[in-house]
């Protein structure tokens, strides 16, 4: 059987017609119309005043620590139950991550524990420099906690949104909390440029200072000069005009992607043992992965069981992120908590989510299931 994808591109032909536009205009280097484009139909979307179209979601956190002047010996705040890009783009600026487990509404990034971490902070005179909030799956985390803490400490907050692009926290978009947003465009993301990522945020300077530092910290002088580090971060006007095509359909892709897990929920939610990942009371997720907890004294079949059943039957669905406190490149850094997380990993089973499924493939993969464990 053709194998069947947890979150492949989705390209519907609206793309062609902006690729070729590139192609014809031999713009196909970095910056470009289509990149100027992009940029502005991005903050039009989301309600954000700037946004600098990057190569990677990774860039985009690495320019936004920078500019909140994180440096070697700084502590900063991060989700610990994300993809390692977080917690690698910290270590880029010579920073060290201070991991807070998650709350079991979202998945995402504790209050409480967040809470107990910055009052220890204070007490030891070394609050951290920043605090790096993740957006799990697709649903935003607990803002209106979030920031009112980090407000009474005075800690900036940047907003990992990588993975939920068109999701909201109450009546705003996911990455308009916090003083910067990250979006990633990475291929399994809910659009794609193949590779890429942005950078928004209401604060112009910061965008303005990210462009510079993303094209080699370039001087303005008709020869090469530099007075800064810099990086190749920019994202290319082909790449551009692909993300605008993905950007068209975001809510249709979003719509597509709520069908396919309201569709996993009602045949697999009786199922002994199966839950799935909360719909948080305080917005809409963009369902970007549907992802189920197995609780195995329940159930006839552990995560791991089903996981290699789909992967027999060519269905691919992958373990929850691993939790950073537990990944070998960041053993000894501290950690609020750390049982829920380690818990989710254990248990959570992300399904097959891609926008292109089709009816049948989703029976499928559901059949699989059932037989497995044995639907009373």
């Amino acid at each position: 059987m053709k194998r069947i994808y947890l979150s492949p591109p989705h390209l519907d032909g609206h793309e062609k017609k902006l690729l070729i536009e590139a192609l014809e205009s031999n713009w196909i280097t970095t910056q470009g119309p289509q990149v100027d484009l992009f940029e502005k139909e991005m903050c039009e979307r989301t309600g954000i005043g700037h946004a600098l179209a990057l190569a990677s979601g990774t860039a985009a956190l690495h320019l936004a620590l920078i500019n909140l002047g994180v440096q070697p010996g700084d502590e900063v705040i991060c989700s610990d139950l994300t993809f390692a890009a977080t917690a690698n783009a910290i270590t880029y600026c010579g920073a060290k991550p201070v991991f807070i487990d998650s709350e079991r509404r979202s998945w995402n990034m504790d209050p409480n524990l967040l809470e107990d971490e910055l009052k220890d902070g204070a007490k030891r005179g070394r609050n951290p420099k920043a605090a790096l909030v993740v957006d799990l799956y697709g649903q935003c985390a607990d803002y209106g906690s979030i920031l009112a803490l980090c407000a009474r400490y005075g800690i900036p907050v940047i907003e990992d949104a990588a993975e939920a692009l068109g999701a909201t926290f109450g009546d705003k978009a996911a990455g308009s909390f916090g003083r910067m947003g990250v979006f990633s465009f990475n291929g399994n993301k809910i659009i794609t440029t193949s590779g890429g990522g942005m950078l928004v945020s209401d604060e112009s300077s910061f965008i303005q200072s990210a462009r510079h530092l993303a094209t080699q910290a370039r001087d303005p002088a008709p020869h090469y000069q530099h007075s800064k580090i810099g990086y190749n971060y920019r994202l290319s006007n082909i790449l551009a005009a692909i993300g605008r095509g993905q950007l068209a359909r975001l809510d249709q892709k979003i719509e597509k992607r709520k069908q396919i897990n309201d569709f996993y929920r009602r045949e697999l939610q009786r199922l002994p043992g199966f839950e799935f990942l909360p719909v948080a009371p305080w917005g809409k997720p963009n369902y970007w992965l549907t992802v189920i907890f197995i609780d195995p004294k329940a159930s006839a079949a552990d995560r791991e069981q089903v996981r290699l059943a789909l992967e027999a039957e060519n269905i691919e669905a992958r373990p929850v992120w691993k939790p950073m406190h537990l990944q070998p490149v960041f053993a000894g850094n501290r950690i609020r908590g750390g049982s829920v997380g380690a818990e989710f990993f254990q248990r959570g089973l992300c399904l097959p989510s891609g926008s292109q499924l089709t009816d049948r493939q989703l029976e499928r993969i559901v059949k699989i299931i059932k037989l497995l464990v044995r639907e009373p």
